[in-house]
């Protein structure tokens, strides 16, 4: 009796560690879209395992965000951080103590949560059902008629009903949907921040991003609800919303909305600080604008996703500015 006893608390106990262990993967700067698809497996072996998984979050949520910012002011520690989490991956078994760790690791935690300077995904960005890391892009084929194309930093959840794929969450980044006939009569569904869109065929764009979500619908028609009105969009047409608020459709350049589909970025009369935000989601690292007089400054062309830091030389010289480059591929230009 006293062995059956203690085994549960020993499965828990084991069961916890894993969970700690993954969280440490996750963090170390080196998982991959395998590892995101082994953790799910993991998860869904078991009730036991999601719940040991979000209590690993629920501590790592805990802990004071303030110490993440204090690693985005110090980019040395940020160094260390990423290479300390990168040898904790390599041990399968952490125990609480390494968990939690000291100065260095309670950074990394509250990293993990608040990631200093975005190089990695945040705790709420890793349950999703799709992922693109940075520069990355991928095709999905969600049902008969319905592909997905995934921009780079995007996370998407699927959304079924009766077993059938009917729409996606769209948690942070991009995602071009196209629908075909073959669809079928049911409308499909994205869901981002406070509205929802839904298209029965042709081919819509939506991208929530720090809050703010932009639908563009390129063919076809598009219906977006908001709780602040509703709106349908026809071919060439966009709606911005924010979760006060829902604009008026405009009018756009599909071409333009969609150039990242085919390695382009385009900007025309762009602010520069929105201009380095947007190389930010595609280039690994982290560009940071110093000179905070030339954010407002327009820039226009269209820049090969391929060839960023090439970009990053003409805007440098095309405004006399001065690049120092920090460990983690940061880089300043002052």
């Amino acid at each position: 009796m006293d062995m059956n006893i203690r085994a549960e608390p020993d499965k828990a106990a084991q069961v916890q560690r894993e969970a700690q262990a993954w969280l440490r993967r996750l963090t170390s700067g080196e998982a991959t879209q395998r590892d995101l698809e082994g953790l799910r497996r993991w998860q869904e072996a078991s009730e036991l395992h999601a719940q040991a998984f979000a209590e690993a979050k629920r501590l790592w949520k805990t802990l004071d965000p303030a110490i993440g910012q204090m690693m985005e002011a110090q980019p040395a520690l940020l160094s260390d951080h990423r290479e300390s989490m990168r040898q904790k991956a390599q041990s399968p078994r952490l125990a609480r103590r390494a968990f939690l760790g000291a100065a260095v690791s309670a950074a990394g935690v509250a990293a993990a949560v608040y990631p200093p300077l975005a190089l990695w995904p945040s705790v709420s960005e890793w349950s999703a059902d799709f992922h693109t890391a940075t520069g990355e892009q991928r095709s999905v084929v969600l049902a008969e008629g319905v592909g997905l194309v995934l921009n780079t930093q995007t996370s998407a959840q699927r959304q079924t009903r009766d077993g059938r794929t009917v729409g996606i969450d769209l948690i942070s980044g991009e995602a071009a949907v196209d629908l075909s006939p073959a669809s079928g009569a049911s409308a499909f569904r994205v869901v981002a921040g406070a509205g929802r869109s839904d298209a029965q065929s042709g081919r819509f764009e939506v991208r929530h991003i720090d809050g703010s979500t932009c639908v563009t619908c390129i063919e076809g028609s598009v219906s977006v609800a908001h709780a602040r009105g509703a709106r349908t969009l026809q071919a060439g047409q966009q709606v911005v919303y924010d979760a006060g608020s829902i604009g008026a459709a405009t009018g756009v350049q599909g071409t333009d909305v969609s150039a990242w589909r085919s390695g382009v970025l385009v900007f025309r009369q762009t602010p520069l600080a929105h201009v380095i935000a947007e190389i930010n989601r595609y280039r690994p690292g982290r560009v940071v604008l110093l000179a905070r007089a030339l954010a407002d400054r327009p820039v226009s062309g269209r820049f090969a996703i391929a060839s960023l830091d090439t970009v990053l030389v003409q805007i440098q010289r095309s405004y006399d500015l001065e690049a120092r480059t920090l460990p983690g591929r940061v880089l300043v230009l002052s």
